[in-house]
């Protein structure tokens, strides 16, 4: 073997205790933050919040012993790569992705920098890990969904509209994971009296057009999957919703709260404050890619009983029972 080669093996060998100590002796480590939302929406700023919180419960605080960059991609999906590329040329220690289209975007412009992945979603078949127990490349992180949580979703909807034999489901054709979760639907629900229907929105401009193709098509409910421009534009698909009377499930509660209808999804602040030990296990040295692949440690169904009686809807007593909360 040649010595130029010898010591791009050993110099490979040696790239993940490098970057895990990316940041000169004297320098504080840098943590990059690529967010798909706004920095300003309520919901982006309470992910925030939790990850900080679990920084400062590991010892961490921004402007101490840790600095923080952080850039939003406000819902625009188009900007992840370059968004991207920017923070890898800032060299930090870790990289904190708060959506899986930002995750897939920084994998694909580095193997080397940690990235710790928010709302993953089938990141085996996407390429992202090896497996979850041990990932084995440059990313780890938790899950944004488990195997029945497709299904549950148009479950509880159809709980809701029983008589309903079309339900729409709002897909992004640039997120590379909703193909994945539509299958998971249809497979899930294996009812062959219900048909589902891909409303697809790949701009915020898309939206009223969405929802009057849905009138046309006479979709009886919709399932809104987890995106980051479905993210930043919920108040938009809330009162599109209730102008077109149309009963929706959402993944985050937020929405909710927000007026929607009903959420089904992971307690979002809780999976990002459970983030922070995958960073600090890095800061500590680790290989991400020997850190496994969480699930999300709490799935939670709220509904908003004044949103279902404006729609005309009345809450089964099953839904009630197993509701984690109902917002009157």
């Amino acid at each position: 073997m040649r010595r130029r080669e010898f010591i791009t093996l050993l110099g490979g060998a040696a790239a993940w205790p490098l970057a895990a100590r990316a940041q000169h002796a004297n320098k504080r480590p840098l943590i990059a933050w690529l967010g798909g939302g706004s920095q300003h929406q309520q919901t982006a700023v309470r992910n925030r919040d939790a990850f900080l919180r679990g920084l400062r419960e590991y010892g961490h605080d921004d402007g101490r012993d840790i600095d923080i960059v952080y850039r939003w991609a406000d819902g625009d999906m188009s900007r992840q790569p370059k968004l991207a590329r920017e923070l890898i040329a800032l060299n930090p220690a870790v990289i904190m992705s708060a959506a899986n289209t930002g995750t897939i975007a920084l994998s694909q412009a580095t193997s080397t920098i940690p990235i710790v992945g928010m709302n993953l979603v089938d990141p085996i078949r996407l390429g992202l890990a090896e497996s979850y127990n041990r990932p084995g490349r440059n990313v780890t992180g938790l899950l944004n969904t488990v195997d029945s949580l497709p299904g549950k979703q148009a479950d509880f909807l159809l709980q809701l509209v029983p008589q309903a034999t079309t339900i729409g489901i709002l897909v992004n054709p640039a997120n590379p994971a909703h193909p994945i979760v539509l299958r998971d639907v249809e497979t899930t629900v294996g009812n062959s009296r219900i048909k589902f229907v891909p409303v697809e929105v790949s701009t915020p401009a898309d939206l009223e057009v969405a929802f009057q193709t849905q009138k046309q098509g006479r979709i009886e409910g919709l399932i809104v999957l987890v995106d980051p421009t479905f993210f930043t534009q919920a108040a938009r698909i809330i009162s599109l919703a209730a102008t077109s009377r149309l009963p929706v499930i959402h993944g985050f509660r937020q929405h909710v709260e927000e007026g929607g209808l009903m959420s089904y999804g992971v307690d979002n602040p809780q999976s990002f404050r459970r983030a922070a030990y995958f960073v600090d296990r890095i800061l500590k040295g680790a290989h991400p890619g020997d850190l496994p692949i969480e699930l999300p440690s709490k799935l939670e169904l709220v509904i908003n009983g004044n949103t279902a009686k404006a729609l005309g809807l009345e809450i089964p007593p099953t839904l009630l029972a197993i509701a984690d909360e109902v917002i009157e």
